[in-house]
């Protein structure tokens, strides 16, 4: 259902409807027309960027995937080089000048992609991409690309690791010059492209990075072509990211594994512990109940309220199709949930289940913690209250593993390291001239269908690494489809989110000049 007519969002940023300028609707047809020519070549050359394994933590594949990128951009004439900082995994540049322009643009995606087990997947390996007739659980069938000049079914499934997180970001943009160049036009902005290769860590190095080539990187704003498009399948513009921080929670118990029919009932387990502890964290509404999480939550102006009542409220179909079974809807509702900060237990290790099962008191348990933030949280604050929480229940927090010492005097102890990286929430402001100028260029490309314009994406991105350290405004042009499997087995992009998302790059590179 969607509650009012496309782009509402107009009242609250001042203008009533989207104009749309004859050299944004003009340029749309002429990308299309080259993209549906050149489907099977920009398939061939995606293929084989998918192929590289990228798991951010890979120095070598990393830097391989880093390589193999500068040859793609060195053909499209981008004069490309590779960013470093000390001990940072690269970062692939370029650049496309124009005469005249009067505004700085940098195109952002990023390269590197999640760890992943190759035997989770179905029928297929993270990196050696297959298609499918249609998404897995739907009964999509493995097919081989056909011919040239036979036709490519744009429902068809690419399956690979990264193919929509977020390689997809990197081949729209590149495609997009493709097309552009081919068809005789030129950007309205001088484009820069930043690719960087440590997204998926948590960014550690990317402030020094920015901070190292700051002078080179500076723009009017950076477009990012990441995330997915709303869940109804239309496109999206959103103007900002929440933050992320990643915590580990290890609590112990025997110095060695102990013999459950012997030692049960009389030493501690770990596993109940930890278990007990994380259900402390929230309550039966799924709301969390660290002391504090929600006092420095910065409220939503008038213009991001305005565009959260105007998307689609489809949370019935999201549930229905994800096989959620709940009484009724009668709480906020997604979107409004991801305006505030989350506590997500990623995963739980301890002992063996399934055919590791042992009759065993484990020595330790192990949960992953992801905490999402929002703006007026910082990370660090964040934290903080977790780690007061956890004491507050009983345990002794140490920056370390325990000594035996530290085992035989306190009888609930935690280690809580976070992993690398971590960042605040970032947020644009929705009636700024590059805000409108992105939105009516993406409305462009598809001027029957409404393309949402969204306060903030659920997802994390370092976009407030890139303000604080440029002085710059951030705006993300989402290409992957929503069911894309992001982060886990079996991932997957829909081949026309990739030539959608073409059609969207191509556009921000054309969008009505800066003044």
């Amino acid at each position: 259902m969607t509650r009012s007519p496309i782009l509402r969002l107009a009242l609250a940023m001042a203008f009533h409807s989207v104009v749309l300028t004859p050299p944004l609707q003009a340029q749309t047809p002429k990308v299309r027309e080259w993209r549906r020519a050149n489907e099977h070549a920009l398939l061939r050359e995606y293929v084989d960027f998918l192929a590289l394994p990228n798991v951010a933590r890979d120095e070598a594949d990393i830097r391989r995937n880093a390589v193999h990128l500068m040859e793609m951009m060195r053909r499209r004439g981008l004069s490309p080089r590779l960013l470093e900082a000390d001990g940072s995994p690269p970062a692939v540049y370029g650049e496309w000048t124009v005469p005249g322009a009067t505004r700085t643009v940098v195109l952002y995606a990023h390269y590197d992609g999640q760890p992943t087990d190759s035997a989770a997947w179905h029928g297929s390996h993270p990196w050696r991409p297959v298609f499918r007739t249609a998404r897995l659980d739907q009964g999509g069938e493995i097919v081989a690309l056909p011919p040239p000049g036979q036709p490519i079914d744009p429902e068809w499934r690419l399956y690979a690791r990264s193919a929509a997180d977020d390689k997809a970001g990197v081949m729209a943009i590149l495609a997009a010059v493709d097309a552009l160049r081919a068809s005789g036009m030129a950007p309205t902005s001088d484009l820069k492209f930043f690719f960087e290769g440590e997204e998926e860590q948590g960014s550690p190095h990317l402030r020094a990075l920015l901070g190292r080539h700051a002078d080179l990187l500076r723009a009017d704003a950076w477009i990012i072509a990441d995330g997915p498009v709303h869940q109804s399948g239309n496109k999206q513009v959103v103007y900002g990211v929440r933050g992320d921080v990643n915590v580990d929670v290890t609590v112990y118990g025997p110095v060695r594994p102990l013999h459950s029919g012997h030692y049960g009932n009389w030493a501690p387990n770990p596993a109940m512990l930890l278990a007990q502890l994380l259900a402390t964290l929230k309550d039966s509404h799924g709301r969390v109940s660290v002391a504090g999480w929600y006092d420095d939550v910065e409220p939503l102006g008038d213009a991001e309220r305005e565009a959260i009542r105007d998307l689609p409220l489809n949370d019935a179909e999201l549930m229905h199709e994800l096989g959620i079974a709940l009484p009724e809807i009668t709480g906020p509702s997604l979107m409004e949930l991801i305006t505030l900060p989350s506590l997500n237990v990623n995963g739980f290790e301890s002992g063996g289940v399934g055919a590791g099962a042992r009759n065993v008191i484990p020595t330790e348990a192990t949960a992953a913690l992801d905490l999402r933030l929002v703006r007026g949280n910082d990370h660090r604050r964040q934290v903080q209250k977790l780690v007061d929480h956890v004491r507050l229940h009983g345990f002794q927090v140490l920056d370390r593993a325990p000594t035996l010492e530290e085992r035989r005097r306190h009888p609930r102890l935690a280690w809580m390291p976070v992993r690398g990286g971590g960042y605040n929430a970032e947020r644009t402001p929705m009636d700024l001239p590059i805000s409108r100028a992105v939105l009516r260029a993406v409305q462009s490309t598809t001027p029957a269908e409404p393309v949402y314009a969204v306060p903030t994406l659920g997802g994390s991105l370092p976009l407030s690494i890139i303000s604080e350290t440029l002085g710059t405004r951030t705006i993300i042009v989402p290409v992957a489809n929503h069911d894309n499997n992001q982060h886990a087995e079996d991932e997957n992009l829909r081949l026309q989110n990739l030539w959608d998302g073409i059609e969207s790059m191509a556009a921000v590179m054309t969008m009505e000049p800066g003044t």
